[in-house]
């Protein structure tokens, strides 16, 4: 680094996970005790990328977060970057970083880089892969070709965007995959190299006093599916639904019926299960065809899976003040994630 230029100032926040994982006892198995603090002394080059401060916020499995937990983290990262911040970095367990870095992807509406990383591999192992994710982590969040990204996902030195990402094995330290998009870039020695840019997605503001996001289920289409899941969805008291349907977005003739009558009392979104690719609109004409149920009023998720989709609908429901207000804010994100 130049001498002239001033060093990045970088907030790690810590959620637990396993990258902050260790065991007390041989027999136990092992559950998030380390802080940022701690995650950072681990890494002892960190001091030479950027001035690194630390702030334990979760200490939790990734399993027991909450989109209320990722509202709060998304405002305090705002107060970060107001606070002076260069970048943020959020350390957090691999299970759920596609819902909660699309989450924050969709909250925070900043330039800094905010990076969410974590590790496959717990402290107490021969060849844990936390210290290097988190030095990539900061890396990329101190590099002036990650301003305006969005939030990204590094991991295993390689940089994604959180709108594709997706953990794709249960315990590969290249679980992390952008299907139908790959990685935006990768961590090279010290070089963080940026091949490719998104375009802007459309970020939901939530009004201050917010604190509870709507409830919206996922509910998976599975062969002799007859929709009895969906028909009690009504009284759960779920302002939402997201269908993980089959292919291009299909469902069994018999779920049908009971889709369209949740629609009149939600918002139901239609995704697909296979996890790449996107809804159809207009290909099949059976019953429970895409192109059936968008005629009876379901809402495409388009590019979105379901997962991300649920988290889109839940946050749009947070931001709105009808059902009607939250459908069409949240076709805003799924435009501008499809390039439409």
């Amino acid at each position: 680094m130049n001498e002239s230029t001033p060093r990045a100032r970088i907030l790690v926040i810590s959620l637990g996970g396993t990258i902050a994982s260790t065991s007390s006892d041989d027999n136990e198995g092992v559950v998030p005790r380390l802080g940022a603090r701690e995650l950072i002394a681990a890494v002892p080059t960190l001091p030479e990328v950027a001035d690194v401060e630390s702030l334990a916020f979760r200490q939790v499995p990734s399993g027991d977060l909450t989109l209320h937990d990722v509202v709060a983290l998304a405002r305090r990262i705002d107060e970060a970057v107001d606070q002076g911040m260069d970048g943020v970095v959020v350390t957090q367990g691999t299970d759920t970083i596609e819902e909660t870095s699309f989450a924050l992807d969709l909250l925070v509406d900043r330039a800094v880089p905010v990076v969410v990383t974590g590790a496959m591999r717990n402290p107490t192992l021969a060849s844990p892969d936390g210290p290097g994710n988190l030095l990539a982590a900061v890396r990329v969040a101190a590099s002036p070709h990650a301003r305006g990204l969005g939030c990204v996902v590094v991991v295993n030195d390689e940089v994604h965007a959180a709108r594709f990402v997706r953990k794709t094995h249960s315990s590969s330290l290249a679980t992390f995959q952008s299907p139908g998009a790959g990685p935006l870039g990768r961590v090279s020695e010290e070089n963080v190299r940026i091949a490719l840019r998104c375009r802007p997605l459309a970020h939901l503001r939530l009004d201050a006093d917010v604190d509870v996001v709507p409830e919206v289920a996922l509910v998976s289409c599975a062969l002799g599916d007859d929709g009895r899941l969906v028909g009690a969805l009504g009284d759960l008291d779920y302002r939402g639904a997201v269908i993980d349907g089959f292919g291009g977005g299909h469902v069994p003739a018999s779920m049908v019926d009971a889709l369209e009558e949740l629609r009149q009392t939600m918002p139901v979104v239609l995704c697909t299960r296979t996890g790449a690719g996107e809804v159809l609109a207009h290909t099949y004409g059976f019953a429970g065809s895409e192109s059936d149920l968008l005629a009876r009023g379901l809402l495409s998720g388009g590019a979105l899976d379901g997962r991300k989709a649920r988290v889109a609908l839940s946050l749009a429901l947070a931001a709105s003040h009808a059902s009607a207000d939250a459908a069409t804010l949240f076709a805003k994100v799924r435009d501008s994630l499809s390039g439409a």
